[in-house]
């Protein structure tokens, strides 16, 4: 490996830190309202009093830290998903995941009267895992196992499912329609530090079980039977790594709703700054997701003045062109 290859990762990682610190500053100061970066630091740092520095605390504080954990644990679960499975177009909303999580807590909602973060995450995570689950075992019937194809075509089966059988739910149950509405595409708006307490936890769970896997996804990269001749033990990497992604995916649609395309096309960002490594690639995710999220939640609030579109749908506006490059682009193997 050349000797400047290091310096280009550390310089890559420090332009990430930069940026992810400037999308900080983006998200504080920018919405309907514009605040100054002085009145900013003045009332995180030094008490100021006033409707801005108001707005700044108990408004947009919440709303950014919430956008920072969503984007880690997307950006760190499509990751993760990409190398178990060998396909460059994983990620938890198109195999179906996201939408597994968001299917249980709408039936937590609609049937179960749970109202509350505390009470309907465990729902986000056991729907997670019924769909990566229920994703995996259609995949590897048949003839060649669970081949990355097979994967995305069991995803958006399942996905297509979960999908209606959501709105089928919300169509007759019209009370829950209201509370459910931002898990259908995702939102950062309305959040309070009190989720940020619940769910750290889970991501903080999640991110340690990708991480430790990163060798492992290297080996992986390179097919089952080399992975196994390294002294992989290729099950293990995937149980873990596949855990590792559920939690993170389940802690971050309870945060924030199905929030598309952040687990899709920042692996491949990080992929391309800082090479194949994971033990590389997985940090440098973790710094662009939140980059990615908070961006398109700014770009959301000024986009359509006074109202608001949602991060969600600001995602999806910026990861459609890119999936289309990347199928364009890049042959995906069968």
């Amino acid at each position: 490996m050349p000797a400047a290859f290091p310096s280009r990762r550390v310089l890559a990682t420090s332009a990430a830190v930069v940026a992810l610190l400037l999308a900080v500053l983006l998200s504080l100061a920018v919405g309907a309202r514009a605040i100054a970066p002085s009145t900013v630091f003045d009332a995180l740092l030094h008490g100021a009093t006033g409707d801005d520095a108001e707005v700044v605390r108990e408004l947009r504080v919440p709303r950014t830290l919430i956008g920072l954990m969503v984007g880690v644990a997307l950006a760190l679960a499509g990751t993760a998903l990409q190398g178990i499975t060998r396909n460059p177009i994983a990620d938890p909303g198109i195999l179906g995941i996201s939408q597994g999580s968001s299917v249980a807590v709408v039936l937590a909602i609609a049937f179960l009267g749970v109202h509350d973060l505390s009470g309907y995450v465990w729902f986000a995570f056991v729907g997670a895992a019924l769909a990566s689950v229920a994703v995996y075992a259609i995949a590897s019937g048949g003839r060649g196992g669970a081949t990355p194809v097979k994967l995305a075509l069991g995803g958006a089966a399942i996905n297509a499912l979960l999908l209606s059988v959501t709105t089928g739910v919300l169509t007759t149950r019209a009370s829950a329609l209201d509370e459910f509405r931002f898990w259908q595409i995702g939102s950062l708006d309305g959040r309070d530090t009190e989720i940020v307490g619940q769910i750290w936890p889970f991501l903080l769970i999640g991110a340690v079980l990708v991480l430790s896997v990163a060798r492992g996804l290297d080996a992986l990269a390179l097919g089952e039977d080399v992975a196994k001749g390294l002294g992989q033990r290729v099950a293990t990497v995937r149980i873990v790594g596949g855990l590792g992604a559920t939690v993170l995916t389940g802690a971050a649609v309870a945060a924030a709703g199905p929030v598309a395309f952040v687990g899709l096309a920042v692996p491949h960002i990080a992929r391309a700054v800082v090479g194949s490594d994971h033990r590389w690639v997985l940090p440098m995710a973790a710094l662009i997701g939140p980059v990615m999220l908070l961006v398109a939640d700014v770009a959301g609030r000024i986009l359509f003045p006074p109202g608001e579109v949602p991060a969600g749908v600001m995602t999806a506006l910026i990861g459609v062109p890119f999936l289309v490059t990347l199928v364009r682009r890049k042959a995906v193997p069968a």
